[in-house]
C-alpha cells in the first residue's frame, strides 16, 4: 500500500515537473533559422571530414614518396646522406620557428608598453550556457592569434576572468604561456587608476568612434547572448559612468543583418584600423561577404584582390569564428 501511494506521488511529480511536455510549435521564422543552422552543420562536419581525410592522404603521399627515395638510394651511404639531409632540413625548420616565435615575444612583450589597450569583459558568463562559453573561448583563441601575426599587436586584456569561463580557458593547452592580462577582477578594479581613458564599445551609443586614441582603452564585451541581453553593455557602461562608441560601421556599409558583431569581429576590426588608419579597409577585410548588404561592387573588388595580394585569405578557423553565434558589437 505504502508502495503504491509512493508511485502515485512520483507520478504526480512527474507531471508537475514536466507541465511543457507537449512540443513546442515554432513559428515559420524559427523553423527556417534552425534549418539553416542545420544545414550550415551538416556542411560544416562535411567538410572537417574531408579536410580530415585529405590530411590523411596527403601525408600517406608523402610516406611513400620518402620510401620511395630510400629505396632508389644506389648504395648505403647514398641512403645515410638523404636521411641526415632531411634531418638538417627539419633542424633548419625548427630553428626558423624558433625564431619566429621568439620575434612574436619581442611583438607582444613591446605592445604591452606601446600597443593600443583592447580590454575584453568576461563579466556576463553567468548570464550564458557552458557551450556559449565554449563559443566565447574559440573566439578569444582567434583574438589571441590575430594579435600575434599583427606587425604591431595590441595589449590585449581579460578581465573579470573566473568561474566556468576561467576554467575553459585554462584548459586549453599553453594558455598560461600566453603573453596577455588575466585579471579576475573586473576592468574597472583592475584599471581604477584610468577610469577616464576607459571606452566600451557597444552598437547601443550614439557617439561613432572615428579614429582610436592610444591613451584609450577599448572595452569589448565578451557576451553571447543570442539576442537575449540587448542593450546590457550599453546598461552597465552608463551605471559605471564610463564613456561608450561605437564602430562606424553605417558610414561605409550597408549590412544585410543587424550591426552586432562578433568578439574576434570587433577585435580584429580594431587591429586592422591600427595597421592601416582605414576603417572601410578594416571592415571589408573582417566583415564576412554574407554579413554586407548592397556594397560598391568595385570597392569590393578592389579590397578582395588587396586581400589576395596580402596573401589575407580568411582561414577556415576564422571561418568557423565568424559562424560562431552573434555577440554584442560590445
Amino acid at each position: 500500500m505504502e508502495g503504491e501511494k509512493e508511485t502515485k506521488q512520483n507520478d504526480q511529480n512527474t507531471l508537475v515537473n514536466q507541465p511543457n511536455s507537449q512540443p513546442t510549435t515554432l513559428s515559420k521564422n524559427a523553423k527556417k533559422k534552425l534549418l539553416k543552422q542545420q544545414k550550415w552543420e551538416a556542411k560544416k562536419a562535411e567538410k572537417k571530414a574531408q579536410m580530415k581525410e585529405q590530411k590523411k592522404k596527403e601525408g600517406e603521399r608523402k610516406r611513400t614518396e620518402w620510401e620511395e627515395k630510400l629505396s632508389s638510394c644506389a648504395s648505403e651511404e647514398e641512403r645515410l646522406k638523404l636521411i641526415e639531409s632531411r634531418r638538417e632540413l627539419r633542424k633548419e625548420r625548427m630553428g626558423k620557428r624558433a625564431e619566429e616565435k621568439e620575434e612574436k615575444t619581442q611583438r607582444h612583450r613591446k605592445a604591452k608598453e606601446f600597443g593600443q589597450n583592447i580590454v575584453i569583459d568576461l563579466e556576463f558568463a553567468d548570464l550564458m550556457t557552458n557551450s556559449e562559453i565554449h563559443s566565447l573561448v574559440q573566439q578569444i583563441i582567434y583574438c589571441y592569434a590575430v594579435n600575434g601575426r599583427c606587425a604591431s599587436p595590441g595589449h590585449l586584456w581579460l578581465t573579470g576572468c573566473r568561474g566556468e569561463m576561467e576554467n575553459q580557458l585554462q584548459r586549453l593547452p599553453g594558455f598560461d604561456k600566453w603573453i596577455i592580462e588575466k585579471e579576475s577582477q573586473s576592468y574597472i578594479e583592475a584599471l581604477q587608476d584610468q577610469k577616464e581613458n576607459l571606452v566600451y564599445l557597444t552598437a547601443d551609443s550614439e557617439t561613432v568612434l572615428d579614429k582610436l586614441d592610444l591613451k584609450k582603452i577599448y572595452i569589448v564585451g565578451g557576451l553571447v547572448d543570442r539576442n537575449r541581453w540587448k542593450g546590457l553593455t550599453m546598461k552597465k557602461a552608463n551605471e559605471q559612468g564610463i564613456q561608450t562608441a561605437k564602430l562606424p560601421i553605417s558610414s561605409y556599409l550597408k549590412m544585410s543583418s543587424s550591426q552586432v558583431l562578433t568578439v574576434n569581429q570587433v577585435v580584429e576590426i580594431l587591429l586592422k584600423f591600427v595597421e592601416t588608419k582605414d576603417w572601410k579597409t578594416s571592415f571589408f577585410q573582417v566583415i564576412p561577404q554574407r554579413k554586407r548588404g548592397e556594397t560598391d561592387p568595385e570597392e569590393l573588388k578592389r579590397v578582395d584582390r588587396e586581400q589576395l595580394e596580402d596573401g589575407n585569405e580568411p582561414s577556415e578557423k576564422k571561418r568557423q569564428c565568424d559562424e560562431v553565434s552573434s555577440t554584442q558589437q560590445n
